[in-house]
């Protein structure tokens, strides 16, 4: 846990040390336990908990009993309506709004589809309308917000906030995110990675129970990973960490469009579960579908709607014991076995969380397989296991995120995004 100062100038930075100390407490601290766990003195922590009693970030709430002679502690909490953050998943196939107060609950939530063209400002107009609609429901006064996260595809160059080149939504590539955004809001915007928002939201949620070495595994359009090394997200050099669709899995696997065979992303991904499972047969092409695109030059390129509809399909038909289809969702949990304990190895994580868009779907599947097929490629090299879990946030886990990432740059004594 961050420690305190005691000099005035720096009384910001001890109001966020002490607002972080409160926040890992499920049943808030006292006075007394404030100084022992921030370093400050005991009255650095008075005046510092008088002027965040005046904000209405904090709140006093009921006393504790000491052992042997003296008054009851005082117990200071967070205040939830204190400060409010909106978070903005933009998958390209949905643009997911949420509303989180300080204890980073999700007050209020909309979807929205994202438009089929996957026009960038077209894409910004509906999640600008979708944010007022959000403050009008919710009845939050816009004064009380800290700002907008946005967990967006990437890569992204966090200084700038604009999307790069986003492989799967071409129409983004060199769009600037956050000036637009914040143009079309009035309000301060702050943009990463869709898989660094996934696990700074478990992180933000469970500050005190969670692992501090696990990875996020985002499954979505595409996927992609999320770290936490010692405590604290790892992003990279340019906050670009992450980018795994490229690590092979499988030799023998399908071409992807970086022209090798076996790419973790493209053997995982919906698209190419779906375009297998018409080529065996388990579910019917939409009419008109012509086998002459894609990286092989033989395979249809669908919109994000029809890849969302053709894989529900197929996950229905395997769950309803379509043999087909079977193997090819059992297929794609033995090649992310191989990439999971890859994983493990390299960066010695304990826990593997798994969550996004299109991760539902598959759960039941992949958490019923997933440990024994990792336990099948144990590599004599980690010396504890690893858990394998869904997240507990659900599929807002991203938007969830993406407020955590306002949250987090604001009342947290050191950014874990720093």
């Amino acid at each position: 846990m961050p420690r305190g100062a005691n000099l005035p100038v720096i009384a910001a930075f001890n109001e966020t040390v002490l607002l972080d100390a409160i926040r890992r407490s499920s049943t808030g601290m006292s006075r007394v336990e404030l100084v022992g766990a921030t370093g400050l003195s005991a009255q650095t922590v008075t005046n510092v908990s008088r002027r965040l009693l005046g904000h209405g970030l904090i709140r006093e709430a009921g006393s504790a009993p000491v052992d042997g002679p003296g008054k009851p502690r005082t117990i200071l909490q967070l205040e939830p309506t204190g400060s409010y953050a909106i978070g903005v998943h933009l998958d390209p196939t949905v643009i997911t709004c949420v509303l989180l107060d300080l204890e980073s609950t999700v007050v209020e939530h909309i979807r929205r589809p994202a438009p089929v063209s996957g026009d960038a400002a077209a894409t910004v107009e509906i999640t600008a309308a979708a944010i007022e609609e959000l403050l009008e429901t919710s009845g939050v006064d816009r004064d009380r917000l800290s700002g907008i996260g946005v967990a967006a595809p990437g890569p992204i160059d966090s200084h700038t906030g604009v999307v790069v080149r986003p492989p799967l939504v071409p129409g983004w590539t060199d769009f600037h995110l956050r000036d637009e955004l914040t143009a079309a809001t009035g309000l301060p915007v702050r943009v990463a990675k869709d898989v660094t928002a996934a696990a700074l939201a478990e992180r933000w949620r469970d500050p005190a129970g969670a692992s501090g070495n696990f990875v996020f595994l985002y499954y979505g359009t595409g996927v992609g990973v999320g770290m936490v090394l010692a405590e604290q997200v790892y992003t990279g050099a340019t906050q670009n960490a992450g980018d795994v669709g490229h690590a092979i899995v499988n030799p023998d696997g399908p071409r992807c469009y970086c022209g090798r065979r076996g790419c973790f992303g493209e053997s995982v991904r919906p698209h190419r579960l779906v375009v297998q499972a018409i080529q065996d047969g388990v579910i019917e092409a939409p009419p008109g579908t012509e086998f002459t695109g894609g990286p092989t030059g033989t395979e249809p390129e669908f919109d994000v709607e029809t890849v969302e509809e053709l894989f529900t399909a197929l996950i229905r038909a395997a769950d309803d014991g379509d043999a087909a289809a079977e193997r090819i969702l059992d297929r794609s949990i033995r090649d992310t076995a191989t990439y999971v304990s890859n994983l493990a190895a390299l960066l010695d994580i304990d826990r593997v969380v798994f969550g996004g868009p299109s991760w539902s779907r598959l759960q039941s599947r992949y958490l019923e397989q997933l440990p024994q097929r990792i336990a099948e490629i144990d590599m004599g090299i980690l010396t504890h296991p690893v858990s394998i879990a869904g997240s507990a946030i659900g599929d807002d886990v991203a938007a969830v995120g993406a407020a955590c990432l306002v949250l987090d740059a604001t009342f947290s004594p050191r950014s874990t995004l720093a």
